[in-house]
């Protein structure tokens, strides 16, 4: 029992375990993260409904997007933005390694008679051929990569991108980050039964990594015949930080707002923007 719970309790190091495909290829946990997607009026795994048509609005007019713009969507889920993008675009493509959630995606855009080219894979490995016009990361992916991920990320966006092309993604703020404390939960059937549809007991250990600017709710799940451990890891950003890693990576002329609608930057907002173009 100790050892159990010396394991329950240990405190890693910024990213050094990471656990995301776990968490959205499992069939349980997959269809549970679906089901909150779906939900219009939740901000969990998506966005609400008001807001993702209040946001694809603006990503049409503010980018221009017609026809011929090519599009492409990382992490697309269940489809929410991209299904709606092909709406005025015939160039739209969706990458996401939950297979539930591109083939939810694929039979929306099916039934609507949309073209999207959806794809199953990791995007951190996954390679495109034909360069972009926008490129989108949405609902702040971007904050649950290692440093080196989204090193590696923001490079391949920048290869990806058309000349002049344009990269839109959002983050959480350092006020987000100020607002967290650590903490420690335990309950039977913990998240009212999210992780199994068997009886278990469920650990949260919530972990702030000062220094990093970093946040990791670590999940410890014991049911009878299996104990599992899922890493939730949160990068919060300075707005100063994010947009030197953009210089870095090869952008310019790069905006905040506070969110992918295109709302004005309000630097004591829990979340911001960032559109940068590639010159």
């Amino acid at each position: 029992m100790f050892a159990l719970l010396d394991k329950v309790f240990s405190r890693p190091e910024p990213f050094e375990i990471q656990t995301a495909k776990e968490l959205w290829t499992d069939d349980y946990t997959a269809n549970q993260m679906l089901k909150y997607h779906l939900d219009p009026e939740v901000d969990v795994s998506s966005r609400k409904r008001v807001f993702i048509e209040r946001s694809v609005d603006w990503i049409v007019s503010h980018f221009s997007v017609g026809k011929d713009t090519r599009i492409v969507d990382f992490g697309c889920g269940p489809g929410l933005y991209t299904n709606r993008l092909a709406r005025h675009s015939d160039a739209v493509s969706g990458i996401d390694f939950s297979q539930n959630s591109i083939s939810y995606a694929s039979s929306r855009a099916e039934l609507e008679g949309l073209k999207v080219d959806y794809i199953h894979a990791d995007y951190l490995e996954f390679e495109l051929r034909d360069q972009a016009d926008l490129v989108l990361m949405i609902m702040c992916d971007f904050c649950a990569l290692s440093p080196s991920q989204r090193k590696n990320l923001l490079h391949k966006y920048h290869a990806l991108l058309k000349p002049g092309g344009y990269l839109l993604l959002d983050v959480y703020s350092l006020a987000a980050f100020d607002a967290r404390q650590e903490g420690i939960t335990c309950a039977e059937n913990l998240l009212n039964g999210f992780w199994s549809a068997e009886r278990y007991f469920g650990f949260l250990n919530s972990f702030k990594y000062t220094d990093d600017r970093v946040m990791l709710d670590k999940y410890t799940i014991i049911e009878e015949n299996r104990i599992r451990t899922f890493y939730n890891w949160l990068q919060y950003f300075a707005p100063a930080d994010l947009l030197e890693d953009f210089r870095l990576a090869g952008f310019s002329d790069k905006t905040l707002f506070s969110n992918v609608a295109g709302d004005p930057f309000d630097p004591a907002a829990s979340e911001f923007a960032i559109v940068a173009r590639k010159g």
